[in-house]
């Protein structure tokens, strides 16, 4: 299965395997944004579409009002937002792949006042996916994730429902089968 000396850079997919019975994680797919052996790592789950928009999180009245996402059972209460615009929202990191997190807040507040961002390359989430120092690398060992390299067109253009067996199709092989596991195993 996967390699147990995966590069866990920042843009890196990490696919629950399918016996992943934890609820926050279950057929999740996080995207890595930052990763190393001090501090840990620090990720957001893409595909847990949440019944909130960003309309009922901003103060503000708002023209674009997209779906929140969970991104992660760690503080809840924070906003954190992917993005493929860093020359228009300036401040953020890019995690390659055309992917950017975070950047400049005023840009978003006015971009979600003014409705001019398309929901396809602009995603907001509430918390994220922390692990401590050494314990993604100890649950990797576990085989409870596979790493994948990231891409923009999964983030921002594929059904969130869909993305978990999305992205293990596209990898083909054994990973392609594992698309197609039960979501209860006892019902097979």
């Amino acid at each position: 299965m996967p390699d147990s000396e995966v590069d866990l850079a920042p843009g890196t997919f990490l696919i629950s395997a399918p016996m992943m019975q934890d609820p926050n994680f279950r057929r999740s797919v996080v995207l890595l944004c930052e990763h190393n052996d001090r501090e840990g790592t620090f990720g957001l789950i893409l595909n847990r579409e949440l019944d909130v928009s960003l309309g009922d999180v901003l103060d503000d009245y708002v023209t674009y009002d997209p779906p929140l996402y969970m991104g992660g059972p760690v503080q809840r209460e924070t906003l954190h937002f992917l993005h493929t615009r860093p020359n228009e929202i300036p401040g953020g990191v890019s995690l390659g792949n055309d992917i950017t997190w975070g950047g400049d807040f005023d840009v978003i507040q006015q971009i979600a006042k003014g409705g001019d961002a398309a929901p396809e390359n602009l995603r907001f989430f509430l918390g994220y996916a922390g692990w401590g120092p050494g314990q993604l690398d100890a649950e990797l060992g576990e085989e409870a994730w596979i790493p994948a390299p990231g891409a923009a067109d999964l983030v921002f253009d594929t059904n969130p429902d869909q993305l978990w067996r999305t992205i293990l199709r596209r990898m083909g092989g054994e990973y392609a089968v594992l698309a197609n596991f039960p979501d209860d195993p006892r019902m097979n």
